[in-house]
């Protein structure tokens, strides 16, 4: 049984090393969509809320993507579920366009929450099994707090909703990008052990 667990663990780091291009490309459209939001903090509501359903469909997509490229041997259930949650996220900001700015909150903070608890349980998962879990981890704890202190002061007002998003989306984007270039250092690094020893 614990074997097994380890078989599946490293299996699913070999998976994230092969696809680190979709976290990549994930941390750019967050980098993309944080500088926009502290560019122009002024801008209305509801293009706030067009750029943060843009965003969660892109990441969603590319994490839907990236789960059913990968083998059979191992559950990508961690990338599936954020991606499908942040898929839900962008949904319901293009469905509902004329969401007020405490409903937003509401849904932006718990969509936080929910992929910042994935990505902790996959670095814990992934522990010791690829280069950088530890950025995957940060990106968690990051996506966690910001989201609780969205709840926790509801009232911050449209202009700090919109700075506290960008900034928090902005530093998500790094992370996920450091975390991608972790992923593909390491992934050189092993086909390059491979070949030597062949």
């Amino acid at each position: 049984m614990y074997g097994s667990r380890i078989e599946m663990a490293r299996a699913d780091a070999a998976w994230l090393a092969r696809n680190w291009w979709a976290i990549a490309l994930r941390g750019v459209a967050a980098i993309l969509f944080g500088i926009l939001a502290l560019l122009m903090p002024a801008i209305t509501m509801a293009v706030l809320i067009l750029l943060f359903g843009v965003y969660a469909l892109v990441g969603g997509i590319f994490n839907v993507i990236a789960a059913a490229r990968g083998h059979s041997g191992s559950p990508r259930w961690f990338l599936l579920l954020e991606g499908l949650v942040s898929i839900a996220a962008g949904v319901i900001a293009f469905a509902w366009p004329g969401l007020t700015a405490l409903v937003l909150l509401y849904v932006i903070a718990a969509w936080a929450i929910v992929t910042g608890v994935l990505e902790i349980a996959a670095a814990i998962r992934l522990h010791n099994r690829i280069r950088g879990e530890g950025w995957l981890a940060l990106g968690g704890i990051l996506s966690v707090v910001v989201g609780a202190l969205m709840i926790a002061s509801p009232g911050a007002g449209a202009l700090a909703l919109v700075l506290w998003i960008g900034a928090y989306v902005l530093v998500l984007g790094i992370l996920h990008i450091g975390l991608a270039f972790r992923l593909r250092s390491g992934r050189i690094e092993a086909e390059q052990t491979l070949s030597r020893a062949a």
